[in-house]
């Protein structure tokens, strides 16, 4: 049997991947499956192997991320139910005060989006947008792309959310260095997003429209809620602990066998490895939600079972991603491109940042997904294994210009764009002219702060 091209196989994988998912409406999870089969069944190897080694990567890409992403909704619906989420919101509100509400939203966005979903935060958030429209009288579109940036922002750059785990597993970047990269990148980012926020309120303000259970249920008071400290806890405590362990990998690469940094690093690869800290954080977050609300055993397992149900699907896509990563590699892709992107060494490492950013957000336009645009962005660009020494700077900020990228061009095929119009009262219309291109702006400005940062501060 004749051999295809590389580039056709990828050509026939991607092809199958977005019909699947708009022409037949199938979800995601069996879209890249089916994606996978087929690279795989079109690339090199033996005929027999063609269909194990799909199972094989699915299982390979489950044990690396399914566990963190697994413990990552654990947290998230924890401080959802304990309250933990809403004192840090009320903190930062308290702290930046009414004035500065627009930007106490993104922060909020921002931060609570790092363990929890887009969409729960988006919920949580909207009805502080509609009472804080209330008590100033207007300024609502402003409120709403507020948390909708800071979100949107960290959603797409900041383990553990699954699309940017997948990326870092992928392209083989250190979780501790794509957090800190993606930190970075993604307040910039944010920035950039509230000051379009305030001007598109400026110049065509929507008035906050009436939503069915507003005069639902009164928000908690302050003594309902847990203090700031066990509220943040389950944030800080993994983030410190995983980036420990980049650092001291760090400083130990460089000093003596036997000194204090190679021990101080076999601890931290310990305490810092994203599964360990993710339990821990787990651990924490449930015991302020027992102790704040004083469930009993079965209300807890009930809340544990709804956040793995959710993180479940969650798994099952990035592990199919994963797959199909995999194939793609299998099919010889990465040799293909490198001989593509033949060109003098200085500029390889932009070359593919615009790749990495441009593919992302020609996938999200085509299917929706930011998850699936980074998922197929990754797969492609990962087959290259590309290395700090290839690109003139660390991998992490090729990660970040795919995760910019799959904010680009959002419409009406993806998820986040009804759950900002319904949830938000909005007309599709009105959605189509704030929404989107914030999102435009919140790519962009990602990927200008990672052209930037990876020339003046590589890393690498």
């Amino acid at each position: 049997m004749t051999e295809l091209h590389p580039l056709l196989i990828l050509a026939v994988g991607i092809a199958t991947v977005v019909g699947l998912l708009l022409a037949f409406r199938i979800h995601a999870f069996l879209s890249l499956i089916c994606a996978a089969l087929v690279v795989s069944l079109l690339a090199p190897g033996d005929t027999v192997a063609k269909v194990s080694r799909v199972a094989e990567a699915f299982g390979r890409t489950a044990g690396g991320i399914g566990i963190v992403i697994a413990l990552a909704a654990v947290i998230g619906r924890c401080m959802i139910v304990s309250g933990a989420a809403d004192r840090i919101v009320r903190a930062i509100m308290s702290l930046l005060g009414e004035k500065r509400a627009p930007a106490a939203m993104t922060v909020s966005g921002y931060v609570l989006s790092i363990p929890v979903f887009f969409d729960t935060v988006f919920y949580l958030l909207i009805p502080l947008a509609r009472s804080l429209c209330r008590r100033v009288g207007g300024h609502y579109l402003l409120y709403v792309l507020a948390i909708t940036v800071g979100a949107a922002a960290t959603h797409a750059l900041v383990p553990p959310t699954p699309g940017p785990l997948l990326v870092a597993e992928q392209l083989g970047i250190d979780v501790g260095a794509m957090i800190g990269v993606g930190a970075m990148v993604a307040l910039p980012a944010a920035v950039a997003g509230l000051l379009f926020a305030g001007f598109a309120d400026r110049k065509a303000p929507i008035p906050m429209k009436p939503l069915a259970g507003d005069s639902a249920q009164a928000p908690p008071s302050d003594d309902e809620l847990p203090g700031l400290l066990p509220s943040i806890l389950p944030i800080v405590l993994p983030v410190a602990l995983i980036t420990s362990d980049t650092g001291a990998r760090v400083l130990a690469g460089g000093a003596a066998p036997g000194s204090f940094f190679p021990a101080l690093a076999q601890w931290t690869g310990i305490v810092g490895n994203p599964s360990f800290a993710l339990l821990l954080s787990a651990a924490v977050a449930l015991l302020v939600m027992q102790r704040q609300r004083s469930l009993s055993r079965n209300e807890v397992a009930e809340a544990i079972e709804e956040s793995l149900a959710s993180g479940g699907v969650i798994i099952l896509i990035t592990a199919a991603g994963g797959a199909f990563g995999a194939m793609l590699q299998a099919a010889g892709i990465g040799k293909a491109l490198q001989e593509m992107a033949s060109i003098d060494s200085s500029s390889t490492g932009t070359t593919l940042l615009l790749a990495g950013f441009g593919i992302a957000s020609l996938l999200k336009v085509a299917q929706g997904s930011s998850t699936v645009a980074m998922i197929g962005a990754s797969a492609i660009l990962g087959a290259m294994s590309p290395t700090a020494q290839m690109l003139g700077f660390h991998p992490a900020y090729l990660g970040t210009a795919i995760g910019s990228g799959s904010l680009v061009g959002s419409w009406m095929n993806d998820s986040g764009f009804w759950i900002y119009t319904k949830m938000g009262g909005f007309k599709e219309t009105e959605s189509l002219r704030t929404w989107t291109p914030a999102l435009v702006i919140v790519g962009g400005a990602g990927m200008l702060a990672t052209l930037i940062l990876s020339a003046v501060l590589p890393l690498s």
